[in-house]
């Protein structure tokens, strides 16, 4: 009963250290919207404990974690993650990545979402020996941004 009680005791805090753990890398899991008069759609990111801006959203209908990235000039997608976001592979074309030269795919995002910003027929790369989905320069340029301290204002005008 002893061994069951500490199990049951130690599989309930790794369950809420990790949920710690996620929040610090993740801190927009919910992300809150704000919308003023017509005019524009407002999200508010918090930076993360690494220093960037991550974010969760919807890609094509389906869950989808952004780390954004003005230094990428497509929305790069992780060669695992693709299929399940429905995506089909392209065009090859060679892409310079942080980890030197590679081959990517065009691709085209039918839906994308971060809170109540929505955007269609996004271009994006599916990328190899990528770990994380990045918000690029497709995205980012359709909206305005403004970066105080640890907050990063993102606004979609109407």
């Amino acid at each position: 009963m002893m061994i069951l009680a500490m199990v049951i005791g130690f599989g309930l805090l790794t369950n809420f250290f990790q949920g710690v753990l996620d929040t610090q890398n993740n801190p927009n899991q919910k992300i809150h919207t704000t919308q003023s008069n017509n005019e524009h759609i407002e999200i508010v990111l918090k930076r993360n404990r690494s220093g960037h801006y991550v974010g969760t959203g919807i890609i094509n209908g389906q869950k989808a974690v952004f780390l954004l990235d003005t230094g990428a000039t497509y929305v790069a997608i992780p060669e695992h993650l693709a299929k399940q976001l429905g995506l089909k592979k392209g065009q090859p074309l060679s892409i310079s990545t942080a980890n030197g030269r590679t081959t990517g795919y065009q691709t085209n995002i039918k839906a994308l979402s971060i809170g109540q910003i929505h955007l269609y027929d996004i271009k994006a790369i599916i990328t190899p020996n990528l770990e994380e989905i990045l918000l690029g320069m497709s995205v980012l340029k359709q909206l305005e941004f403004t970066q105080r301290g640890d907050v990063l204002t993102i606004r979609q005008y109407l």
